[in-house]
């Protein structure tokens, strides 16, 4: 497996494609850089931090009650909550469900989420510094041996490791489709990174290398295309550092994202890619 070397300016201007695309997706409203609150909600109604009403579970349900005083909306019509509402998600799933403040009313949007089983509410607030002051992510110079050419390894079947999530109360699961094998420049020893499945086939690594902490945020994640067959019979993929991204916890104490499953830890130092962003 040798390192690609299409045109070089080509390949810069693919990514410089990327990197905008990337910042301009960050930047969009009531993402994650909005974000300025996770709080759980428990069994008896109770006020929560930065929302108007009273909030709590049931266990299958969601609750809130709030006068129409209250300011609050629903995001998807408008109508203000007056009295008392319910919604039910799945594991996993999240909802922008009412909305407050600001000239117009929608100034924090208020996402509710499920997580470990475990309803809990996000605030999302226009205002927040965070999101007002962004302009970009900051990333390494552009590296071209750091694109790389890597062997996909199905597994018969896919394979669930549990995994922890940058927030401590919250368990995740990394779905192993299979393995990416490949090598790094200076280096005669192979690596392997187990990939996820996305959409179309494409393929997701979340890993750690020896960059995090000192130039990097704790773990990454880079995405390739759905791999393709060779006259050999491989299964093969371009595995492009310099597209490697932060989650958005990163950019926020708030998230749970999934960190790596244990053996994706690179003996490397990937300095392709995003680096940590210096916002919280």
């Amino acid at each position: 497996m040798n390192t690609t070397h299409p045109d070089l300016e080509a390949q810069l201007a693919r990514w410089q494609r990327f990197r905008n695309s990337r910042d301009t997706a960050l930047a969009s409203d009531y993402g994650w850089l909005t974000l300025t609150s996770f709080q759980w909600l428990e069994g008896a109604p109770a006020a929560v931090e930065l929302v108007p009403g009273l909030w709590s579970t049931d266990g299958p349900t969601a609750i809130l009650t709030a006068a129409a005083a209250d300011g609050l909306t629903l995001v998807e019509t408008g109508e203000p909550v007056d009295g008392t509402i319910s919604a039910a998600l799945a594991n996993e799933e999240s909802l922008l469900w009412v909305q407050y403040g600001g000239a117009d009313g929608r100034r924090v949007v208020v996402e509710l989420a499920r997580r470990a089983d475990k309803y809990a509410v996000r605030t999302r607030d226009s205002a927040s510094p965070v999101f007002t002051g962004f302009d970009g992510v900051p990333t390494f110079d552009y590296r071209p041996d750091l694109v790389v050419e890597a062997t996909f390894h199905p597994y018969p079947e896919p394979v669930e490791v549990p995994i922890g999530t940058a927030n401590p109360l919250v368990d995740g699961v990394h779905r192993s489709v299979g393995e990416l094998v490949f090598r790094l420049p200076g280096e005669d020893h192979e690596f392997h990174l187990q990939a996820e499945e996305e959409k179309l086939g494409a393929l997701t690594v979340t890993f750690h290398d020896e960059t995090n902490g000192e130039s990097t945020d704790e773990w990454r994640k880079v995405s390739t295309a759905r791999p393709r067959v060779d006259p050999q019979g491989n299964r093969t993929v371009v595995l492009d550092f310099n597209r490697a991204i932060n989650y958005p916890s990163a950019f926020t104490p708030y998230g749970t994202c999934p960190m790596p499953v244990k053996n994706n830890s690179l003996d490397y130092r990937i300095e392709a890619g995003e680096k940590e962003p210096a916002l919280f």
